[in-house]
């Protein structure tokens, strides 16, 4: 299939794809979709409702791009049966030629690697933030050496993210998800009850915005509810991982998964902007004072939820790496030929650059917020974009042969 263009006759011809083993339940398909989607995000709302000018304004362009962000998973699930794919940039090479599948697999990599990396900063930050919980001092006492980040991120990328990181299919991440959508739901719940609760550290009234400066203003969170929702990039490995693949019960899963992430995210953004008013930080946990024991373990269990949605996007970028593989080592002799690219050895490889790459960027990375709002904008392509020209050329090539199973 690869090179062919929208509407050649081979494309029609083209089996819908279906997974090797048992396949992903449906509850299983949720629950990675939605762990795909609460990642670092999660974080900014209250900040997103803050700069949009208030609750009722950042709710409105939530529940507007609720819309498209839905109707976006949709549409991959229909293009992928139609293309006979199982990954993202694989349904837009085939569909859209391979032009655009090769400007699809570059900005694939590169989003996914932004990705990474603000998910290791956002791990590395909290805990560095639990290290001083454990290890109170005065600012002038030097920390003890295994407390320093470039210690404590890399040990833990070595025991936990580089063994969640190597099986072979996404299927496996939904036991993994379960405890990371659960942890997701913890600190909203500790963000709600610390609203009502309101300690004496929060004892003080907070200000609230009004209304928005300006219309621009309420739009210019359009890119943090893009990084927060994002999870089309894995809709198709997760579409073509499912025990029932028909774009009926996609669509129900779909709508599933992003209520629930938009309930969260919800619950989060309203109660932290109630919480801290115009004074509400970028990572709304650094609002809350570090010797508070139920952040410390809303921060531990939200690094948990982050450990768990790394692998997801590690699975990711490593299928565009072993197409990489492919094309370079199709033709070779000898022991490049016989490394198959989704074989143990090159996939073990692939994994290990792939983390010992962003660790690296997530160690000398000055920011985090600018890094969001990169993601966010390049986000919107994989959501929108892509979505929409395969839509465009899915319709036309189904003309020729229509096969898509709809229920």
């Amino acid at each position: 299939m690869e090179g062919q263009t929208p509407g050649g006759g081979g494309l029609s011809e083209k089996p819908v794809p279906m997974t090797s083993g048992p396949g992903l339940s449906s509850l299983g398909a949720v629950f990675i979709l939605l762990k795909s989607a609460l990642g670092a995000g999660l974080l900014n709302f209250p900040w997103a409702f803050h700069k949009a000018g208030g609750v009722a304004p950042a709710f409105l362009v939530e529940l507007v791009s609720l819309v498209f962000l839905i109707s976006g998973l949709v549409v991959l699930g229909y293009a992928a049966s139609v293309s006979g794919q199982a990954t993202y940039q694989g349904v837009v090479g085939g569909l859209c030629g391979p032009a655009i599948g090769k400007l699809c697999e570059a900005c694939f990599v590169v989003n996914l690697l932004m990705i990474s990396v603000a998910f290791l900063r956002v791990v590395g930050d909290q805990l560095e933030k639990l290290w001083d919980f454990i290890l109170p001092g005065s600012p002038p006492a030097p920390q003890p050496w295994y407390t320093d980040q470039r210690f404590t991120l890399t040990l833990l990328c070595a025991l936990v993210i580089l063994p969640l990181s190597t099986p072979r299919e996404i299927g496996f991440q939904k036991y993994t998800s379960i405890l990371g959508t659960l942890a997701a739901c913890y600190l909203a719940l500790v963000i709600m009850a610390q609203y009502y609760l309101r300690p004496q550290d929060l004892a003080r009234e907070p200000r609230l915005a009004s209304s928005p400066s300006s219309w621009t203003s309420v739009f210019s969170v359009f890119p943090t509810i893009c990084f927060g929702f994002q999870c089309h990039e894995a809709a198709v490995s997760i579409y073509c991982s499912m025990r029932h693949q028909s774009l009926g019960h996609w669509a129900l899963v779909s709508v599933l998964s992003l209520l629930a992430c938009c309930l969260v995210y919800s619950l989060t953004g309203v109660y932290g902007f109630l919480t801290f008013g115009t004074d509400v930080s970028a990572d709304i946990l650094m609002s809350y004072p570090g010797s508070d024991g139920v952040v410390i373990v809303a921060r531990v269990l939200f690094a948990v939820s982050i450990m768990t949605a790394y692998p997801i996007v590690l699975f990711l970028g490593r299928s565009v790496m072993q197409d990489f593989w492919r094309r370079g080592c199709g033709g070779a002799c000898g022991l490049w030929a016989l490394a198959e690219p989704s074989g143990l050895w090159v996939r073990m490889l692939l994994t290990v650059l792939w983390v010992t790459a962003t660790l690296t960027m997530a160690l000398f990375l000055p920011d985090l917020s600018e890094i969001i709002g990169i993601i966010g904008s390049i986000s919107s392509f994989f959501i929108f974009i892509f979505p929409g020209l395969c839509l465009i050329c899915a319709v036309s090539v189904e003309r020729i042969g229509p096969r898509v199973n709809y229920f």
